[in-house]
């Protein structure tokens, strides 16, 4: 999984400098302090900081933001002080909901729009500011906030009790918020929207609550009313709930129902119960989505519909359903090679060959298989450069740089990594580069990578695909068996090479290891007296991650792109996802029902690529090293090693 996201960093997590400057230690105790709320302890420590040192205005910041963002007086000198900085933004987005808090429009109208990247709550609080004063010439806007199946902040609540009472929130308005809310499964914000409709129209409380329990029971009990519109609602959301349960169910209620649907309202539970079909791979799907018809589908929906139809080999539905897609949806990377490989497998290879050369010259899992589909063409290598002394040395003194590094040093991974991100994005092409060998040169390596990926002419691939700890993986992997790229591109998704990773489900170290699964490889090594916590150690975590990803390839028929998949999201589900024929592993991997999942195998196999070419492995395809998913045996295969663990960690769909 993407494990990346959503660190826990253990500790301190990095060793104090080298050479501490002065004021470090009291910048710690403030934000010790601060982090624990502690405002006299932060005034205490605050004092023993020099006004010089480079973390002076964190210190400031934390004391600002425990004053609970009410002396105005010192927050507009702070921001006048620190012009463009990630704290002036942090501190007038705080500053901005205390003035909407306090109803102190005019001023808010001032600040809003110098806040560059503004939360829902500041875009309600707008709308009301204005609204307050007298223009109500962005209405529309305001209402549009309204179309949304998620909670809202109370901020929104105030805005849309407004926009009712002046007649721009009606019934209608109400009844299409009613269905986003239930389509996403929050029924909640279904109930809260009910409530604002005629009492003799609402859906029952009741049965809404019975149709996410129990909808098989409440759609065979016959006590819905399709004739009110709000039993129609409810019979839509029930259907989606059974049909995420089970096909087969969902199908005989939706046909006992269907006479007393009205046509749109059918096309949209066809539509329903074509997606959960299709993510489930069953081959009912596509029937299914012709039922809906693409009006009736949303882009999520149009995208199963063609994942549907690579799985079937049916590339005109291929096309349909991405052709059927938005214009954002569209010009992804994903459906327009999809697209490319649809026209071409159709004989339009005239057609096809623009889209591919287009791809060709990005940067990403698409781009090398379209470059592949070209054939041996003649193409200029992206242009190379390495970072200079001189570029080094200036951007080291950019004050955002000084003092993420600066907060690095200390330990302080969170709020480093926070400022680092917001002083590179403005950068050129040169500075990102040196921004990102600076990065490595602290061993700094995720900010190093994710800093050289973000060039957009000039590129560095050492720089993207560093490789750290060389000598434990290249052993790992002579041990195993299994490929150096294919461990070292995996590392890199799984932690970019942050050997205190710790992600959301306890996974950790350099390969992301459960604890479960460090002790059952524990086990199998014949390791005693093993306790988890080893797995911050970079050699044991690679030796622990390379046996069991050769221990699953192996219970996978030996293909990298299953084994690959099942690191992630558990070889259960690997095996599961298989079809009763073999199939291209580029489709197999597109129809992998869990988005992040779905994203890390694609990335983990790219990043191989890269990792081959800087070893200087013997030239392979990408497409040869994805290769062709083997059929599921039936009945299913056992995966080998009867206490194997089969989730290495929850990947959500």
């Amino acid at each position: 999984m993407l494990r990346i996201i959503g660190f826990i960093l253990l500790g301190a997590l990095c060793a104090a400098p080298a050479r501490a400057a002065p004021g470090d230690a009291a910048v710690l105790q403030a934000q010790q302090a601060y982090a624990a709320g502690k405002r006299a302890d932060l005034e205490r420590a605050a004092r023993e900081v020099p006004s010089g040192h480079v973390l002076a205005p964190y210190v400031e910041y934390w004391g600002l933001v425990l004053a609970s963002g009410t002396d105005d007086a010192r927050i507009a000198d702070f921001l006048a002080r620190h012009p463009g900085s990630r704290l002036a933004e942090a501190l007038r987005a705080e500053w901005l909901k205390s003035l909407g808090a306090r109803e102190a429009w005019s001023r808010y109208l001032t600040e809003y729009p110098r806040l560059q990247r503004p939360e829902i709550t500041h875009h309600c609080l707008a709308y009301r500011a204005e609204w307050a004063l007298g223009n109500r010439s962005r209405q529309r806007e305001a209402v549009a906030l309204w179309f949304t199946g998620r909670d809202l902040p109370p901020a929104c609540t105030q805005l849309f009790a407004q926009l009712a009472d002046a007649g721009l929130i009606g019934a209608e308005e109400r009844w299409r918020r009613l269905r986003l809310a239930l389509e996403a499964g929050n029924a909640g914000v279904a109930r809260a929207v009910a409530d604002g409709l005629p009492e003799t129209q609402r859906p029952a409380v009741a049965l809404l609550d019975e149709a996410g329990r129990d909808p098989a029971r409440l759609l065979n009990a016959g006590t819905l009313d399709l004739g009110r519109r709000g039993d129609r609602e409810i019979a839509l959301y029930a259907l989606d709930r059974l049909a995420r349960q089970a096909s087969t169910p969902a199908e005989q209620a939706l046909r006992a129902l269907s006479e007393q649907l009205a046509p749109e309202d059918l096309r949209v539970a066809w539509a329903r119960l074509a997606t959960w079909a299709a993510r489930r791979h069953e081959s009912s799907a596509l029937a299914w989505f012709r039922e809906a018809g693409p009006v009736a589908l949303n882009d999520f929906q149009r995208e199963w519909w063609a994942r549907a139809a690579l799985r079937a080999g049916d590339w005109q539905t291929v096309q349909q359903a991405i052709d059927s897609m938005g214009e954002k949806a569209r010009a992804e990377p994903v459906w327009r090679y999809w697209r490319a490989r649809a026209l071409q497998a159709r004989g339009q290879r005239a057609a096809a060959v623009p889209l591919f050369q287009e791809l060709s010259r990005e940067h990403h899992y698409y781009g090398q298989l379209a470059q592949e589909e070209l054939g041996p063409v003649l193409q200029a290598p992206p242009a190379e450069r390495k970072a200079g002394g001189d570029q080094l040395s200036e951007v080291a003194r950019h004050p955002g740089i000084a003092r993420a590094l600066a907060l690095f040093d200390l330990g302080l991974r969170s709020e480093a990594g926070l400022e680092w991100n917001w002083a590179i994005q403005g950068f050129s092409d040169p500075q990102l580069l040196a921004a990102a060998e600076l990065a490595r040169r602290k061993e700094w390596y995720d900010r190093a990578i994710n800093t050289a990926e973000r060039t957009r002419e000039l590129h560095d691939f050492e720089l993207r695909f560093l490789a750290p700890y060389r000598e434990l993986a290249q052993q790992a992997a002579r041990d195993n068996q299994i490929d150096e790229a294919w461990v070292f591109g995996l590392m890199r998704q799984e932690s970019r090479f942050v050997n205190v990773a710790r992600s959301s489900v306890g996974a950790s170290g350099l390969m992301q290891i459960m604890p479960d699964t460090a002790r059952w490889v524990a086990k199998r090594l014949g390791i005693q007296r093993f306790h988890p916590r080893e797995m911050q150690d970079p050699a044991k975590n690679i030796r622990f991650g390379a046996y069991y990803l050769k221990h699953v390839q192996d219970s996978l028929d030996g293909s990298p792109v299953l084994a690959t998949a099942g690191y992630n999201a558990g070889p259960g589900r690997a095996q599961r996802w298989r079809d009763s024929r073999p199939m291209e592993a580029a489709i197999y991997i597109e129809s992998i029902p869990f988005a992040e999942t779905r994203d890390y195998v694609k990335k983990v196999m790219s990043n191989a690529m890269y990792y081959a070419q800087r070893f200087g492995q013997p030239s392979v395809l990408l497409r040869d090293r994805l290769g062709t998913v083997p059929p599921r045996a039936a009945p299913s295969v056992s995966l080998a090693g009867g206490d194997l663990p089969l989730e290495l960690g929850e990947a959500g769909d």
